[in-house]
């Protein structure tokens, strides 16, 4: 008889050490914001992955489509933000397209 075997996935960031800025807001979600401020909002956004790199670093992918199945990638940042999740920096630079 064969075992089911339980595979545990481990979370990209602990809820309870995640970085939030004095008003509360998680410090990913105030760049989440400015980045699409920035660029504006594109049709069937999907999600924008706000992923935690080093220090003040973070790589920022805007994904569209209509469901997981069918994503894709048409902006992606390297970003540099401060500790209130201003961001000061991004390669390349966020240019309005929507």
């Amino acid at each position: 008889m064969a075992t089911a075997t339980k595979l545990t996935m481990s979370p990209q960031e602990d809820p309870g050490t995640a970085k939030t800025t004095p008003a509360g807001h998680r410090r990913e979600d105030v760049i989440r914001a400015g980045v699409l401020a920035a660029l504006g909002r594109p049709a069937r956004l999907f999600r924008v992955a706000v992923v935690p790199l080093w220090d003040d670093n973070y790589r920022v992918n805007v994904v569209t489509g209509d469901d997981a199945t069918a994503v894709r990638i048409p902006n992606s940042y390297f970003v540099t933000a401060d500790a209130l999740g201003k961001i000061l920096g991004s390669v390349p630079p966020i240019l309005k397209q929507y």
